[in-house]
């Protein structure tokens, strides 16, 4: 849709060239002309009707916000640029515009309602002839709206130092390696939980987070989305699974600095076959810990590790997975930082009856510390591999960044990929196929991420992936990826 994709590009050039402009004036200007109220910046909308918005009567509280996205990439599922034939399916070219409504009602001084609708559209610029249903003939598909939070939180339950969130929220634990992602197969458009979740205060410096998830792969199972189709919208939400969970996860702050993490987590999946697909079928059992704080003024580190236990699509599950990282912070007028990482996700050994392969449970997300958005994309062809999910590796990364004035920051990363496993002549993805081979070596991922944020209520990131294929792979085309995304809160 032309007229959509003009507006889309219009809107975003000029939040952009006027981020860039106020970051030249606010490197500019000397310290004391910051002194006092700041003055607003050109998008805090402040007016009558804003103000009844977000108050519009005595206990409710209503927000606004919008993401903008405009994505490119080349070569990002298979590394096999041959892939769908004259019509490149790696080849994509594509915005989202996702705006979501939350509402916020306290029913008492410790008790509130919690909601937020989420509607994300897609236009397909290319390839011309990606499938939308109805919305075929213009590439644009309005999609539908979903409720990606509807819960009751209640603070200082039955007059003690809990609080219980009961229904659909985002759940974040940790660095969100293993937790983070419920609604991994829609992408990054939600990522809620159902579930249950108790915080419980325990002392001043310890916290006991105990949750009860029940997933559902088919997303009208609970609250029907609006504009939903039975027959366009066959949408699903986990990696085709139904899935139960219990976490139980302790988290200590101590005067040091110093943070300790405990932790057990338990996942049941059956296969949904929801819409003639299947998903897999597992008890997993996953016992790790997290130490991180700063060891001196320059010095911090973050380290943690998980072993998992079980059964997987009749096999027994024996896995272990690892994730460090060692951080030096400058500590100059720009915020310096490197630093250098590794980790390690086990992989099935073809030779064992055993299925050795570490799962990510709720991590299947695009985790910076392995690249930007790209790295969630090139493991789905791989056997038993999902959108999202990374198994599998050895990586070892090192990164750097800095702010070269108040509201930019710039990054780069450069990853080694390899994988723990290897299977020579194994057929990866539809045809034309690609197929894996003999080396470990999966590849170099380099990335480049500039952010702009002037103010709480406004963000724009600038994200370049490029990976390099390494012997792991029998064909080898470069893949790329590349995003701007805008946010802002109203």
């Amino acid at each position: 849709m032309k007229g959509l994709k003009a507006v889309f590009t219009f809107v975003l050039v000029t939040v952009l060239m006027s981020g860039i402009v106020s970051s030249v004036m606010a490197a500019d200007k000397e310290p004391a002309e910051y002194a006092g109220t700041p003055p607003k910046h050109w998008h805090e909308v402040d007016n009558d009707f804003m103000r009844a918005f977000h108050n519009p009567m005595e206990g409710v509280t209503m927000g606004l916000d919008l993401r903008l996205r405009e994505v490119f990439t080349r070569n990002y599922l298979s590394m096999n640029k041959d892939w769908g034939g004259s019509e490149n399916y790696n080849d994509h070219h594509y915005q989202r515009i996702r705006p979501r409504w939350s509402l916020r009602w306290a029913i008492s001084e410790d008790v509130t309602f919690n909601t937020r609708l989420t509607w994300e559209f897609w236009n397909h610029c290319k390839p011309e002839n990606h499938p939308i249903g109805f919305f075929e003939e213009q590439n644009t598909d309005f999609d539908e709206a979903i409720f990606d939070h509807f819960n009751v939180e209640w603070r200082n339950a039955f007059d003690m130092p809990l609080t219980l969130t009961i229904g659909r929220q985002d759940i974040i634990l940790g660095t969100g390696w293993l937790v983070l992602d419920g609604t991994p197969a829609d992408g990054s458009r939600t990522i809620f939980f159902d579930a249950i979740r108790g915080q419980y205060q325990m002392t001043d410096a310890t916290k006991l987070d105990l949750i009860y998830i029940q997933q559902y792969d088919n997303e009208t199972k609970y609250i029907k989305p609006f504009n939903h189709s039975a027959v366009r919208d066959r949408r699903h939400l986990t990696q085709k699974s139904d899935e139960r969970g219990f976490i139980f996860y302790l988290t200590n702050k101590a005067d040091s600095g110093q943070q300790r993490e405990l932790y057990y987590i338990y996942k049941n999946e059956e296969s949904s076959k929801w819409s003639g697909y299947t998903g897999p079928d597992a008890d997993i059992h996953t016992l790790g810990g997290r130490l991180a704080g700063a060891l001196d003024d320059n010095w911090s580190y973050s380290a943690e590790m998980a072993k998992q236990w079980g059964d997987r699509n009749g096999s027994t599950l024996q896995a272990l997975g690892a994730n460090t990282k060692l951080m030096y912070a400058f500590n100059d007028d720009k915020k310096s930082e490197v630093h250098i990482g590794y980790e390690y996700l086990s992989g099935d050994d073809p030779d064992s009856s055993a299925d050795e392969k570490f799962d990510t449970l709720w991590g299947d997300w695009p985790q910076y510390q392995r690249g930007g958005d790209l790295q969630s994309y090139i493991w789905t062809f791989e056997p038993g591999g999902a959108l999202g999910e990374v198994a599998n590796l050895h990586r070892f990364g090192v990164g750097h960044s800095f702010k070269p004035n108040e509201v930019w920051t710039l990054g780069t990363d450069y990853n080694l990929f390899w994988a723990d496993e290897t299977y020579n002549g194994t057929t990866m993805g539809p045809g034309p196929a690609n197929t894996l081979g003999g080396s470990s070596f999966r590849g170099h991922m380099l990335t480049g991420l500039a952010t702009y944020q002037c103010c709480k209520k406004l963000k724009t990131q600038f994200l370049v992936d490029y990976f390099i294929p390494g012997g792991y792979y029998d064909i080898s085309d470069n893949a790329f990826f590349a995003r701007i995304n805008l946010e802002w809160t109203f």
